[in-house]
């Protein structure tokens, strides 16, 4: 069976992302090739779960790199990987886009990625989308959890757990970084 993974960098007082529309909700993030690099070795996914924000900030971003002729060869390469990936997004409104590989889904989202993991294929990620984690993790169908703890305090913002049971889970690994971000990873808890 595929395993759901999700990988999110949050702040020292638990947000995944700001309340700034302008900046994708990523001001505060501190960028590290090292920590991405990590992450990507870590998750070998050919499927990318996302609600609506997450993916219109995707789509807006990665294409584009496709497209540009002096984008960095490491970004025109994850580029490809994204739009090469299935991606399904789960939007109430939103129901087509012009970037491959694109389903759109608005239907009962657990009932989707438990066929979705009875499927052949590798990993499936999900990154962003904090909507999509609370109610895949309150449904028990996120097997492994990738923390990004970003050093910073961002005393606000949308939190990654909001409204989610308490749930156990089972310690993988920890790595810290020059840049301060530190690396969480665990298991959902048997």
């Amino acid at each position: 069976m595929r395993k759901v993974k999700m990988i999110n960098r949050v702040s020292i007082d638990g947000y995944f992302a700001s309340l700034n529309e302008m900046t994708g909700g990523m001001d505060w993030f501190v960028p590290d090739n090292d920590v991405d690099k990590t992450t990507h070795e870590m998750v070998k996914a050919d499927t990318l779960i996302a609600g609506k924000a997450t993916f219109e900030l995707f789509e807006a971003s990665w294409p584009p790199v496709l497209r540009d002729p002096n984008a960095p060869k490491e970004m025109k390469a994850l580029a490809q990987e994204l739009t090469d990936m299935r991606k399904i997004v789960f939007s109430e409104t939103m129901k087509m886009s012009d970037w491959e590989n694109t389903e759109f889904y608005s239907s009962d989202i657990t009932e989707v990625v438990k066929k979705l993991k009875e499927e052949d294929g590798s990993d499936i990620l999900i990154m962003g989308s904090g909507t999509v984690v609370q109610q895949l993790t309150k449904a028990g169908l996120i097997d492994e959890y990738v923390f990004i703890l970003t050093p910073v305090i961002a005393s606000g913002g949308k939190p990654l757990f909001k409204e989610v049971n308490q749930n156990g889970l089972t310690f993988l690994q920890a790595k810290s970084f020059a840049s301060g971000n530190v690396l969480l990873h665990y298991a959902a808890a048997e």
